[in-house]
Formats: structure tokens, sequence, C-alpha cells
């Protein structure tokens, strides 16, 4: 265990996982881009602009808040939250699409291209790229942008060209496809964002580490509030880039540390998206991890209320922490979900987006478990504007409105 940090090898291996599954016409591609990632990643003026941009442009450091009134509803350990939702553009998303289109414009590209499911990686990057004067489309599945309507119009207003999938499930899984398609076509002038800690090397690498400030930050400000560090972390994973950003700087240290997984309806095949859960190693998108699978071995269908969610895979570190039983993973299904949705808003609020409010709902389960001295760290990894028009009309009647 004590290699966690190292983490990929050379070749981008979580273990048996992630690696780079891709035709030989991306595999040079790819390396260029691993290469030139590595050449600045730890230059002073890398990192002093990137940081510049995280404090004076994103809000950083995103505070911690002690949810004193849920905590004291349900009984047993106290909850506090991460507020990520409270960053420019209002997710985790914006940490990695700053430090990739940096990248993008240190490699001389002029266009990034990007997948979105909820549309919080979407408009992060449309925010990124307008800011340093890059073209930018983003792949949307059909589903996803009459879904989160409100973040289309986001990114259409930032500059973005928003492309509608209307193949397959035209959902997130969709939408990964038609980039990918689309980079291909030109790899030499645009640079394809990935939105999570999925994809061929060297992007799970890439985006946890972008990511990793969020698990920096809430160690020091956690001892700065309670004297200690959280005895329990917890976030919600899809593709998994808001958990590995929380986990990552907590791996070694004597904590428990749990990744929620979307059991959507039920756990029937295409009903859920619990890819660790119900999954088994696969290869996905030019990497191997667990993947929910057809009896054909090939990507099944996947489904959660939450679209950023909706994938039927996981990020090979995930897969890999999950084999070595340093993550539990576990599951919240929709109905879950939007209780903890109502409740955060009524009880502190806050309107958390739907994505994190399994993770939420997962710790208004465990808590009255606890002891009232034990402390559990949420990352709430988004608000909720973007699902307020369809958590309404949908199940709005259910909770008085």
């Amino acid at each position: 265990m004590n290699n966690l940090r190292e983490m990929p090898d050379a070749q981008g291996n979580f273990g048996e996982y992630g690696g780079a599954y891709i035709p030989d016409q991306l595999a040079d591609v790819m390396k260029n881009i691993a290469e030139e990632y590595e050449k600045i990643k730890n230059t002073s003026e890398f990192q002093e602009e990137l940081y510049d941009l995280y404090t004076h442009y994103v809000g950083r450091p995103s505070p911690i808040f002690h949810a004193r009134s849920l905590s004291k509803k349900l009984g047993g350990a106290q909850i506090y939250f991460k507020r990520e939702d409270l960053n420019h553009t209002g997710a985790h998303k914006i940490n990695h699409c700053l430090g990739e289109a940096l990248l993008a414009k240190a490699m001389g590209k002029k266009k990034v291209i990007a997948e979105t499911g909820a549309g919080q990686h979407g408009v992060a990057i449309a925010t990124a790229a307008a800011l340093l004067d890059l073209e930018c489309d983003v792949y949307m599945g059909q589903v996803d942008i009459e879904k989160e309507y409100p973040n289309v119009i986001r990114m259409k207003i930032l500059g973005a060209k928003v492309v509608p999938v209307k193949t397959g499930t035209r959902s997130l899984k969709d939408a990964v496809d038609a980039a990918f398609i689309a980079y291909l076509e030109d790899t030499e002038t645009q640079l394809y964002a990935i939105g999570s800690v999925v994809g061929p090397h060297p992007f799970p690498m890439m985006v946890r580490d972008f990511q990793s400030i969020v698990g920096r930050e809430a160690k020091e400000q956690f001892k700065a509030m309670t004297g200690k560090i959280p005895d329990t972390i917890m976030a919600c994973v899809g593709g998994g880039s808001n958990a590995m950003g929380l986990f990552s700087e907590f791996l070694k240290d004597d904590v428990e540390i749990i990744g929620v997984e979307p059991a959507g309806l039920s756990f029937k095949v295409g009903e859920h998206a619990a890819s660790i859960t119900m999954g088994k190693p696969g290869i996905l998108h030019g990497f191997k991890s667990y993947l929910i699978q057809d009896e054909n071995g090939e990507a099944a269908p996947a489904y959660s209320v939450a679209s950023g969610l909706d994938y039927p895979a996981v990020g090979p570190q995930h897969s890999y922490l999950r084999d070595i039983k340093r993550v539990q993973y576990v599951t919240a299904n929709d109905k879950e979900a939007i209780d903890a949705f109502f409740e955060i808003s009524r009880v502190e609020g806050i309107i958390p987006a739907l994505e994190s409010a399994h993770a939420i709902a997962y710790a208004m389960k465990l808590a009255p478990t606890l002891a009232k001295d034990h402390n559990i760290l949420v990352n709430l990894s988004g608000r909720g504007d973007k699902d307020i028009d369809f958590v309404i009309n949908t199940y709005g009647k259910y909770y008085g409105l």
C-alpha cells in the first residue's frame, strides 16, 4: 500500500486496471499528451497559473460546513460537507477543466472537445475554454440535453457548441463514443478534455492529479476545525473524479473511505449504474476497469436518476482500490437520493446535485449507527440548480410541490 500515491505505473496501470487499449493511430497521440503533461505539471509557471486561477477565479479553497441540524436530527455521527458546490460553475469539474485547458494551450491546441452527462463538466470546460480563448465542442446525449437543459443554455452562452448525441441510449456513454470519434478526426488542433478519471492513460492520472486539491484542502481544513482528520470520508462514484479528488489525500491514513454508486431503480441490467457492485473487469473507451456487461461481455446500458453517474464503467484506480479493500463501495438508489435531495434542502438550506445526493443519502443511513464523536466528511460535489426542473416535474408532487 506504500505505492498508492505513486500509481499508476509508466503504462498507466493501477494493478491490472487502466492502461491504454486504443487504436494504433491514437497510441502516439496519448503518448505525446502524457509526455507534455509530465513536462509541465511540476513547473513553477504551470503551477502558479493554475493555483492563481483556483484562488481568484474558482474561489478556492472551498469551505467545509458542519451540518449540525442534519446531524442532530439523525442522531449519531457528525456530518460535514466539503462544499465543492460553491466553486465557480457549481461543481468540482472546474478543477480539472482548467488544468486540461492550460495543457491544451501549452500544446498549441486551438480547440477542446468533451463529453458531458449532467452538464457540469460541459459547463466547466466551456468556461475554461472561454477564459483561455479556445474553441469548445461538447457532446451530450439527447436524453441528458432534455433533462439538464439549464446547463445546455449555460454552455451555449459561454460560446461552446453543444452537439446532441442521438444514438444508443442517448446518454453519457454514447456522448463519450461520439466525442472520441470526433477527436480521431483531428488530433492535431484539438485536445479531448475527458471529464472524469476514466479513459486511456494519461487521463485517469491527470484528472485525479487536478482533483487532488479537494483532498489536500479538506485534510488541512478538517484538522483546523476539529483537531483531527475525519473518521470516515465518502463521495458519490460514477466515473469517480470527485471521489478520487477527496480520497487521494487520505489513502495512507487511518480513515474509513466509502464510495457510493448509483443503484438506480433495481439491480436489473439497464436499471442501475453500479459498476463496481454489479460489474466485472472489462474494457471500455480505452481502459480496463469494472464494467457493467451484457451476456456477450459488451458494455450494458447504465441508468441513474443522476445524469452524471449513468456510466457503465468506473475509473481504474477505483477498481484497484476495491480489489485491495482500501475503499468500500456501497450503493444508494434513486429514491434514497431524491429523499436526501429534499432533506438537505429543507434541513440545511443547501440544494445538492443529484449526484452528490447519493453520497449524502448513504451518510444519512450510516450516521445514526455511529457514536456522536464520529465524524463523517462527505464531498458535496455539486449544486442542484441544474436538477431543479427535472426534480420538480418528476417528483415534486410526492414532496408537497
